[in-house]
């Protein structure tokens, strides 16, 4: 155990936590970029809240939440039906940003990332 960790141990596990969230990230962002899709936004805040990602796969919006544990189950058990209104709130703002508005083409996705990196997409999850 480092010193910093001794000495302050819940701060430690925070920052593991928190940089391997951006790990998550990104590789559900190269994920999706293998595909075709086309990244927007990273770390966008709407109304609601932070949306992880967006992408654009022609005229589709697809809104991603990603969520990393151990498990691809833990890391579904994550997200709390709160942050599901929240999600939906933020897109909604960001497609009403939008010229065609509430008529564009979208989606929701929840990609689950496992502590070895595999990602598990869950496509139109929220919608």
């Amino acid at each position: 155990m480092s010193g910093e960790e001794a000495e302050n141990p819940k701060r430690a596990r925070g920052e593991k936590a928190y940089h391997f969230g951006l790990s998550a990230e990104e590789i559900v962002a190269r994920h999706y970029a293998e595909r075709g899709y086309q990244v927007l936004e990273r770390r966008w805040r709407g109304a609601g809240g932070e949306i992880d990602l967006i992408f654009r796969n022609g005229e589709e919006i697809v809104f991603v939440e990603v969520k990393a544990s151990k498990t691809h189950e833990a890391a579904s058990a994550a997200l709390g039906a709160r942050q599901q209104a929240r999600l939906c709130a933020s897109a909604e703002d960001y497609i009403g940003r939008l010229p065609t508005g509430l008529l564009t083409p979208m989606r929701i996705d929840v990609a689950l990332v496992n502590g070895v990196g595999e990602v598990d997409i869950l496509e139109n999850a929220l919608m």
